[in-house]
């Protein structure tokens, strides 16, 4: 049985991915009381699993008529995915954003589940045994070689 917080997830990109803008807006409390949980709970899951790096963009407005606006950030062209790549990358990449970076790549079909499991095993930190800020210049070095190997085909 899943938990809450995957059931509110599954929620919420379904009805971005129904909508025809890629934009949901939702209300905190409201949301809470759907899935009978505390509205932290429904802050929980937005902090965590809808990020920059994950390929969304996350704005509130408090208050009385305030809501949560959640947008996917879909990365059509190819191009424009090595342009993000780069941008995102950098010089040193931090193991977070380096697997928020995995799971926007596969979310958006431009590698498979596989190639980010492996991806994965190779920067983790448990393999990256170096010290910082070493270890994650080196797992800039090891993304950009093995993404621009997967997706210049």
């Amino acid at each position: 049985m899943r938990n809450v917080s995957e059931v509110i997830e599954q929620y919420l990109k379904h009805i971005i991915q129904q909508s025809t803008d890629g934009i949901v807006e939702i209300q905190r409390n409201e949301l809470a009381d759907q899935f009978e949980c505390v509205p932290s709970q429904i802050n929980y899951v937005i902090s965590t699993r809808f990020t920059l790096e994950k390929g969304y963009i996350v704005e509130s407005k408090r208050g009385g008529g305030g809501y949560i606006r959640i947008q996917r950030v879909e990365l059509k062209a190819h191009g424009s995915v090595h342009d993000h790549i780069f941008r995102t990358i950098s010089t040193h990449m931090d193991q977070t954003a380096s697997e928020g970076l995995l799971y926007q790549l596969e979310e958006s079909g431009y590698i498979t589940p596989r190639e980010a499991a492996i991806m994965r095993a190779a920067i983790a930190r448990e393999v990256l045994v170096l010290k910082l800020p070493l270890r994650d210049e080196i797992r800039a070095k090891i993304m950009k070689a093995m993404l621009i190997s997967l997706l210049s085909k």
